[in-house]
């Protein structure tokens, strides 16, 4: 059977040694289980609930960060653009670029993404249907890029909270061939907690879980060491210690 891809790493690059901590972890799940996760991390998360929030390290530190990760621990690496000049300079480094979901439907961004990137993952927007995202599958396919995947996070209809149609997998997976569940930022509780979102963690594995049984063949986890302290989504995230029992669950 072949192994699903599987996305995990902190949501924002933070200034201290969680990332590298997050790589090290992944390297040696990596080696313990024959898996090929990728690590992932924003250096700027642009959509943040308030202009108070923290952001990020910046573009050029934050790729030296993740190239550092990347041979330091024989990682491939993912991160997310929200403009379309930086999809050049992110290609050169990631080996997935990711287009967030708010950003889904952007056209510029995600022809720059195909322009430059070797693999292109489209986070569905929360107000699209899976059917919308054959649009922007084809807009990433006819604009040069080499391979295209889809992710589901939920639907938002407002009120602080996200809604997950499990049917969204079946649908994009006649569209691209893989399909991802982002688990994580699908129990997301957006502006929940007032100047920041809040979360339902608990809830994590049971995503991942139902994505499996409509047949997603990919999984995306922000995972952190620390969610209570983590600087961006912790009340979302995984508990980096969880994420090999999980991830036995999805490949057996």
């Amino acid at each position: 059977m072949t192994k699903p891809t599987i996305i995990a790493g902190p949501c924002v690059i933070e200034p201290n040694d969680v990332l590298e901590e997050v790589a090290r972890t992944i390297a040696e799940l990596n080696k313990e289980l024959d898996t090929d996760i990728i690590l992932k991390a924003s250096f700027d998360k642009a959509n943040r609930t308030s202009i108070h929030s923290y952001r990020g390290v910046g573009m050029e530190r934050g790729l030296q960060m993740l190239a550092d990760m990347k041979s330091r621990y024989n990682l491939r690496i993912t991160t997310d653009i929200h403009e379309a000049w930086q999809a050049e300079p992110v290609g050169e480094i990631a080996d997935v670029v990711q287009i967030p979901a708010l950003l889904s439907r952007q056209t510029d961004i995600i022809t720059a993404a195909a322009r430059h990137a070797a693999v292109v993952n489209i986070k569905k927007g929360q107000m699209l249907s899976a059917e919308d995202m054959r649009h922007a599958y084809t807009k990433a396919v006819e604009s040069g890029a080499k391979e295209v995947w889809l992710t589901e996070r939920g639907n938002m209809f407002g009120y602080n909270n996200l809604v997950v149609d499990f049917r969204n997998i079946a649908i994009m997976r006649t569209i691209a061939p893989t399909v991802i569940m982002d688990c994580t930022h699908s129990v997301q509780r957006p502006g929940a907690n007032g100047s920041q979102s809040g979360g339902d963690n608990c809830y994590i594995e049971s995503m991942a879980l139902a994505a499996k049984a409509f047949g997603a063949n990919g999984y995306f986890f922000e995972v952190h060491p620390t969610p209570e302290k983590a600087l961006c989504d912790g009340a979302n995230s995984l508990h980096i210690d969880n994420l090999k029992t999980l991830i036995n669950k999805l490949i057996s």
